[in-house]
């Protein structure tokens, strides 16, 4: 899966499920005069394709690849025939797409009542816990997009943190130097939606240790 790439787009029939193992799914509204914004992330925690199995087919959101990795894909008729099977696969499901729910939520409160530093922190954090290293391959542009911000937002919050000592910003790359640290610049939504993804899907590696002993 490359940077950039679309796996579904708003009103299309969707035909795979996608179960990132190494890449980042951004879920995006796109407004009719251009504008976007991230409404969740999906990451090894969970499937991209959700109203598959929840009947829908179709979404007013597109799916774009924000980390490039790696992920399995399976065919919407199989997904769908194992949904209805009503096993441990249909729980699991259902389980994450209440977590994810909450995640949408969160994002919505997020983005109406807390600083652009704080959003810029908990998404870092959010992206720092689904990739396998430290190191986050971003350009400010993408970011600003993906909040739904502007650029110059970015700019300045990413050059605070960066001062602070939590992260550190190259051209096109941000490192969490300091995940501790950036907690503390971040609002309560990261604390929120960790707590419930550990309580519905327990072992999930979107939870590390470092974060449950601190959210």
């Amino acid at each position: 899966m490359r940077l950039g790439d679309t796996l579904y787009e708003p009103g299309r029939q969707l035909d795979h499920a996608y179960f990132p193992v190494s890449a980042i799914v951004s879920l995006l509204y796109v407004t009719r005069s251009g504008g976007s914004s991230e409404i969740a992330g999906v990451g090894s925690e969970g499937i991209v394709g959700v109203p598959l199995f929840m009947g829908g087919d179709t979404t007013p959101s597109s799916a774009l690849v924000r980390s490039a990795g790696h992920a399995y894909r399976l065919e919407r008729g199989l997904l769908a025939a194992e949904f209805l099977r009503a096993g441990a696969v249909q729980h699991l499901l259902l389980r994450y797409t209440q977590a994810l729910i909450t995640e949408m939520c969160q994002t919505a409160a997020c983005n109406r009542h807390h600083s652009i530093e704080q959003q810029l922190s908990r998404w870092l954090l959010w992206t720092a816990d689904r990739v396998p290293s430290q190191g986050i391959t971003m350009t400010q542009d993408l970011v600003a997009s993906l909040l739904g911000v502007r650029r110059e937002s970015i700019t300045e919050a990413a050059g605070r943190l960066q001062q602070s000592g939590v992260i550190r910003y190259r051209r096109g790359h941000i490192d969490v130097l300091d995940r501790v640290g950036l907690q503390s610049y971040a609002c309560e939504c990261y604390a929120v939606v960790k707590r419930e993804m550990n309580r519905l899907l327990p072992g999930t590696p979107l939870l590390p240790n470092a974060v449950a002993a601190h959210a």
